[in-house]
């Protein structure tokens, strides 16, 4: 379990770097950068298949089909939407519920005891979150639709990850086809909602990037830190993103430092320390 919890980790790892190459791909309408991301690592990942003649982890009852492909492209369409009809630093942090309903889904959908010190380590993480995020956030009425799109995001990807345990015989090989399929889909979406545009050189250089990780491997990752690792203990870790995040925007001058990053960084180390001497 201890290696797999590790791949959870990786996983988290590698979304830290989400932001800032979502940032070198800017100009880039947000479903085709979706479109194109998931290709790259559907691709990839189906190639990779071939050459070692494993295409028969592909075929999959159509409930792994749904749980994959739902999870993926459901959870990125919805944050999309949510980016799209509401303020952006609030949506953000009503999208990291994910984590805490991770673990706290962990118990009735899996039989998992919480106890008071993995409580006590989400919650300083959601408070991490919260002064990173939600300084001088306000939630104005007529955003709502954006709102729930946010939430929504939070509920698919937290019941994609703790369901995920339950499905542990789909191999994780399975997953590349998952991101073909939701590239398929991105696709259609951006042809009926949005402006194709040409990627200059920069923008496909951050578009390998994202498929090679934040929207690649790092879905192979997490596919096994949430079947065979701890989901309460990575649930918990995973406040660490925004901070990261924060942090790597930080270094490549998309953002300024501040006392909110030091307290939020203090309470989420917090948080995952006392997480993980939890039994």
């Amino acid at each position: 379990m201890r290696g797999s919890t590790l791949a959870g980790l990786g996983a988290l790892a590698l979304w830290a770097f989400l932001a800032v190459l979502s940032r070198l791909a800017a100009g880039l309408p947000p479903l085709q950068l979706t479109a194109m991301a998931f290709g790259v690592a559907g691709l990839g990942g189906v190639g990779f298949l071939a050459a070692t003649r494993r295409l028969g982890a592909l075929r999959q009852r159509p409930a792994a089909w749904a749980h994959g492909v739902g999870g993926l492209f459901g959870y990125h369409a919805l944050y999309f939407a949510a980016l799209a009809y509401a303020p952006a630093v609030e949506a953000n942090l009503l999208n990291y519920l994910w984590p805490l309903l991770i673990v706290l889904l962990s118990a009735p959908l899996l039989g998992l005891r919480l106890g008071p010190r993995r409580l006590a380590g989400v919650g300083l993480g959601v408070a991490g979150c919260a002064v990173l995020l939600g300084s001088g956030a306000r939630f104005p009425v007529e955003a709502w639709f954006g709102f729930v799109c946010a939430v929504g995001a939070a509920v698919v990807w937290a019941l994609y990850s703790v369901l995920a345990k339950r499905l542990a015989a789909v191999p994780t090989e399975a997953v590349a086809g998952f991101c073909a399929a939701s590239a398929l889909l991105a696709t259609l979406a951006h042809l009926v909602f949005e402006p194709t545009v040409a990627p200059d050189a920069r923008q496909w250089l951050a578009v390998l990037l994202l498929g090679a990780g934040p929207v690649g491997a790092a879905f192979f990752l997490w596919d096994v830190g949430m079947k065979r690792g701890d989901p309460r203990l990575l649930g918990t870790l995973a406040y660490a993103v925004p901070v990261a995040s924060t942090l790597l925007l930080i270094l490549a001058g998309e953002g300024a430092f501040s006392p909110a990053l030091v307290v939020a960084t203090l309470l989420v180390a917090g948080g995952g320390l006392i997480a993980a001497r939890a039994r």
